[in-house]
């Protein structure tokens, strides 16, 4: 038993020396001028995002659905009306309106948050849930 904690003893004392010394040449070479090439490849990955963001300004990734009923009779939330917009509040919003016998299906394009066409409430609520805060 003895024999075992001297041997683990001896192990962990190497891996501190093997440690210390991995330790020295990490400093000596972030030293030697590594650090200085650091700010070229910041400065690239910063144009790289500015580059994806407008690439994917005009991309239509803000998107709300409001679900309720239409009609007093029918139940279960089973209308809806969905924006779909871009960065600039283009896009477009879709509304179905469910009945007991029959359903509609609405599209109505949106430029700048707002709407030619007159636009129900549900419309209005899910273009103002798809604008960023």
């Amino acid at each position: 038993m003895l024999l075992l904690a001297s041997l683990a003893l001896a192990l962990a004392a190497v891996a501190v020396v093997l440690s210390a010394l991995a330790l020295r040449r990490t400093r000596s070479a972030s030293s030697a001028g590594d650090v200085d090439a650091l700010p070229e490849d910041v400065q690239g990955l910063r144009q790289e995002v500015a580059a994806l963001q407008a690439e994917t300004a005009d991309a239509l990734r803000h998107l709300s659905v409001v679900r309720y009923d239409a009609f007093g009779d029918v139940g279960g939330h089973l209308s809806w009306s969905v924006a779909v917009l871009d960065d600039a509040g283009n896009g477009v919003v879709l509304t179905s309106i469910h009945g007991r016998s029959e359903a509609r299906t609405y599209a109505k394009s949106v430029t700048g948050w707002t709407c030619e066409q007159q636009l129900s409430p549900e419309e209005e609520e899910a273009i103002e849930h798809a604008r960023p805060a």
